[in-house]
């Protein structure tokens, strides 16, 4: 918490045709016991349905957007200019927000800091729980620990408001790598909140278009770290790749 006041979290989820999922993502967020959050959701256009779970909440909505847009980031970017709260989290439809006190233990780690962060859960689309994520959270965060992958997930970084960027559309599966990143160049204060603050569902559309992804995340990195030494972490990445998948596979076995 801040020491003049407790910060306003802006969340923000990103939703189209997701009928399925949409109303569990929004009730992580109503049922939090922290109270000072704003709630903004941006829908693409749902013919689903979608649209209908999201007005049976709208009066406990801080803004709702419902319009065609150009892709996920320019709907992040329409979330992001109506956040007015001291700190932005993005969580999309699909995910949620660990527990209901998760907001609340989280700015009370530490005062004022830049940026909080903590460790993702990841879940099936069935609900099964896959546990942590292969890339776990560093102990402490900066703008190289991506060398070797996202070791943070979108979910699971708050971000002040006044350091996060418009998204940059020409990347379009990768924007938040190169977002976060950006942020944590120019913040200070970065604090490990060490436990758990998001569920993350695996299987969007980055999973789909993977390839296209990893060119994406490639450029990123680049601009980053440079071209030879991104291309070493490259090297590093895929025999750390290949350790983790035979492990898996003999405990599987």
């Amino acid at each position: 918490m801040m020491k003049d006041r407790d910060p306003v979290l802006s969340v923000i989820t990103i939703v189209f045709n997701n009928v399925k999922d949409i109303e569990r993502t929004m009730l992580s967020v109503f049922e939090q016991s922290y109270p000072h959050l704003q709630y903004i959701i941006v829908d693409g256009g749902s013919a689903d349905g979608t649209v209908d779970v999201i007005r049976k909440y709208e009066s406990r909505l801080t803004e709702f957007i419902c319009e065609s847009d150009k892709g996920i980031y320019d709907a992040m970017n329409k979330g992001l200019a109506l956040a007015t709260g001291d700190y932005v989290l993005f969580m999309n439809s699909g995910d949620e927000i660990y527990d209901r006190s998760t907001v609340e233990n989280v700015f009370s780690t530490a005062y004022g800091a830049d940026i909080y962060y903590g460790e993702t859960e990841m879940y099936d689309e069935s609900g099964k729980n896959l546990g942590k994520r292969r890339h776990a959270a560093p102990n402490q965060l900066t703008w190289r620990s991506f060398r070797y992958g996202m070791s943070v997930s979108h979910q699971a970084i708050y971000v002040r408001r006044l350091l996060a960027e418009p998204y940059d559309l020409k990347y379009q599966l990768s924007s938040d790598i190169d977002w976060i990143l950006k942020s944590l160049r120019k913040a200070g204060k970065i604090v490990n909140v060490n436990t758990y603050v998001a569920k993350y569902q695996v299987g969007g559309i980055s999973k789909k278009k993977h390839l296209q992804s990893l060119k994406e995340r490639f450029g990123i990195l680049t601009k980053y770290y440079g071209l030879l030494p991104n291309i070493f972490s490259h090297v590093i990445i895929s025999f750390k790749l290949a350790g983790y998948y035979l492990k898996y596979r003999k405990t599987n076995d």
